[in-house]
Formats: C-alpha cells, sequence, structure tokens
C-alpha cells in the first residue's frame, strides 16, 4: 500500500512540472480577465483541490469549500507573482481558506486529544470492504486537528516546519501529532 501511495505521489509531481508553465501562461492571460484561461486552471487543479478540502474539513463542506477556493483564486489571480509554481501559490491560498473555514465552522483546533478515543470507536471495516474507503473513513474520523497534519504531511508532503508555520504550533507538535493520528490509523486499520 505505501509504495503504491508513494508512486502516486511521483506521478502527480511529474504532471505538476509538465503543467508549471501551463499553468503561468493561463495565469497571467486569467490576471487579464481570460476567464478560459482560469477555466483551464481550474479543470487541471479541481480534483487535488477537492480532495484536500474532503480531507481536511470532511466530505460534507468539501464542495463548498472548493467553490470558495476557486473564487478566491479568480479574484486574487492578479497577486501571484510566479515566483514559485501556481499550485504551490493556490494551495497555499486553499489551506488558507481551509483553516478559516475550519474557525468558521466551530471546529475544535484539538491536539490529537481525542483521537485514540475517534478512532478506538471507528467499527471495524466489514470484510467485504475495500481497503482504500476503509482508510479514507478512518481519516475522516480524526478529529479536525489530526486530520490536518496526516493530509499535510503524508498525502500532500508539507514538511512538519512548512505545517508548523501554516497551523501556528511548533515543529515539535507537528512530529509528535502525525505520529499519533499514523498510531490510531494503524491501530484501526488492524482490526
Amino acid at each position: 500500500m505505501a509504495y503504491q501511495v508513494h508512486q502516486a505521489i511521483i506521478r502527480t509531481r511529474k504532471r505538476d512540472v509538465a503543467s508549471a508553465s501551463l499553468d503561468r501562461a493561463d495565469a497571467a492571460a486569467a490576471a487579464r480577465g481570460d476567464a478560459r484561461a482560469f477555466e483551464r486552471i481550474y479543470t487541471r487543479h479541481v480534483a487535488r483541490i477537492h480532495s484536500l478540502a474532503r480531507r481536511m474539513i470532511g466530505p460534507d463542506d468539501a464542495d463548498d469549500a472548493t467553490q470558495e477556493i476557486f473564487v478566491r483564486a479568480w479574484t486574487k489571480i492578479s497577486s501571484f507573482r510566479a515566483e514559485a509554481a501556481f499550485a504551490t501559490w493556490l494551495y497555499r491560498l486553499a489551506i488558507n481558506v481551509l483553516l478559516g473555514r475550519r474557525t468558521s465552522l466551530a471546529t475544535h483546533r484539538g491536539r490529537f486529544l481525542e483521537a485514540d478515543a475517534a478512532i478506538a470507536a471507528t467499527p471495524a471495516r466489514p470484510a467485504a470492504t475495500d481497503l482504500r474507503m476503509d482508510f479514507e473513513a478512518a481519516i475522516e474520523r480524526l478529529p479536525g486537528g489530526a486530520r490536518q497534519i496526516l493530509v499535510l504531511h503524508d498525502v500532500e508532503g508539507y514538511k512538519h516546519e512548512e505545517i508548523a508555520d501554516m497551523l501556528g504550533i511548533s515543529t515539535g507538535t507537528s512530529k509528535s501529532q502525525l505520529h499519533r493520528a499514523r498510531m490510531a490509523l494503524r491501530a484501526h486499520l488492524d482490526r
């Protein structure tokens, strides 16, 4: 399973490199008001942004959050300076929107205090359930803070220092919370 996830991440990053020049050109055109250029950007990035939203704030709010992220991107695209990859700029914007949504939805910023109990309360997967679906369900049952760090580090590939900066926590806290989240997921998946 870990090998497959690793290969998927590599394929995704290769695709990102290939689309980086397209993104720069489309971002410049969209900043001048070209809606078709922004539509191409949307098409290239919507699946990953929606996946990030689903994992960070849950499936119930992911559609609305994805829409809000792209509306915000359209209004702020002129601030993209092409100093970094467009995808990096978009993900940073998405994370800021998602963090703001979590706060506005009054989702507590628990630091894994309930992670072990949340996973322990999750029923074991039925024999016929696909492992991926069970993994997604286990991630969704993590408290919001735990889910955020796990997704940002293990799925999106951010370093602990970057996560600490984004969430306003220490690097050590990010590392320990990621470890506890992984242990809670492992305990659930081993059932």
